[in-house]
């Protein structure tokens, strides 16, 4: 049983007990979680890229202002209060991390990984970033510099993913299609489209 597996039993088991108890709600847990999954997540975030992408003028805004940026889209809150964009470019490759915490942008990202709030993902990827990309799945080229920001309870960080080559014809909806969580945190890049 690994360490999710066994949160996730004691999460169940704790829900159950305050059900139980009637101190809480189940259509509420439902409505709450539902919430974070369509209104407060990756989504969001993906509609900011595919925007970034799109419209110059918005991405402008978004490199200069990104609090103020997003909240042109709707998206804003307590922890998106001040959200930094940065973009990934041919020489730069941008990963965040928070080595305190775990501050995260939820209004743009949803929920925080499990790995995310893991000491070992917030030491080492201060420490070998290059090396634990590589672990989790992405080769980032040695001509390409890693630079690693952290997030703190100031400033919490949203990687604007480089956009995918043969992708000049797709339209926002198909360009947001593109973008998962990962990639707007900059561990993964955004998805290839299928020919």
């Amino acid at each position: 049983m690994t360490a999710d597996d066994a949160r996730a039993i004691r999460v169940e088991a704790v829900e159950s007990l305050l059900v139980e108890k009637g101190l809480v709600d189940p259509a509420v847990v439902d409505r709450i979680v539902e919430h974070y999954e369509t209104n407060v997540g990756p989504l969001n975030g993906a509609k900011v890229v595919a925007r970034a992408w799109t419209d110059p003028a918005f991405r402008e805004r978004l490199f200069a202002n990104g609090t103020k940026a997003i909240a042109e889209l709707g998206f804003g809150g307590p922890e998106g209060a001040m959200i930094v964009a940065v973009e990934n470019t041919p020489e730069v490759h941008n990963v965040v991390v928070c080595t305190l915490c775990s501050c995260y942008p939820w209004p743009v990202l949803g929920l925080p990984p499990t790995w995310y709030k893991s000491d070992a993902y917030r030491s080492r990827m201060v420490a070998e970033p290059r090396k634990l990309l590589g672990e989790m799945g992405l080769e980032v080229p040695a001509t390409k510099k890693v630079r690693v920001w952290d997030s703190s309870a100031e400033a919490r960080y949203l990687v604007i993913p480089e956009r995918p080559p043969g992708t000049e014809a797709l339209g926002a909806e198909e360009l947001a299609a593109l973008v998962s969580r990962d990639s707007m945190i900059g561990v993964a890049v955004a998805k290839v489209p299928a020919s």
